[in-house]
């Protein structure tokens, strides 16, 4: 058997592994049953369902059938951009709270785009600081800090 897609291969090995994790550490809660439904049972049965889609992928890349590829190198920018962006979300959302942090999140890793606009950029962070305060705060009730402390005392 030989790897046609490497990026297939890459992609259901890292699904394997992140459902595999998870279902690993909901493992740690109560699960209990079908019917009542501990805090383990829905990660656990959501890990596993996305360790076997993994697998799918996986399986796939070793086809004939399949076009050959291989992975490009890594983009080390691009990648420090990234998770540079999501460091500093969380170590800016209890002080700086969620409107604040989202928009600083979504210009930060914006900056990892090779087609960055300042226009792009400010655009996305409102449309997502929305949407997050939507989703977040008035849709599940998640009590986080929305506005700096310095603003709302």
């Amino acid at each position: 058997m030989r790897i046609r897609s490497q990026k297939d291969f890459a992609s259901g090995l890292m699904f394997i592994l992140v459902g595999l994790g998870f279902s690993w550490v909901a493992r740690g809660y109560s699960m209990g049953t079908a019917a009542k439904m501990g805090p383990g049972y829905f990660p656990f049965l959501l890990g596993l369902v996305l360790a076997v889609l993994g697998a799918v992928v996986l399986l796939g890349s070793l086809s004939s059938k399949g076009e050959e590829d291989h992975l490009a190198r890594w983009d080390l920018k691009t990648l420090l951009w990234i998770l540079g962006s999501v460091v500093l979300f969380g170590l800016l959302l209890k002080p700086l709270g969620m409107v604040l942090s989202v928009f600083v999140l979504v210009l930060v890793s914006s900056m990892a785009s090779h087609e960055f606009s300042w226009k792009g950029a400010l655009l996305n962070g409102v449309v997502l600081v929305l949407i997050s305060l939507g989703a977040f705060v008035y849709g599940i009730n998640l009590q986080m800090p929305v506005w700096p402390a310095f603003i709302t005392g």
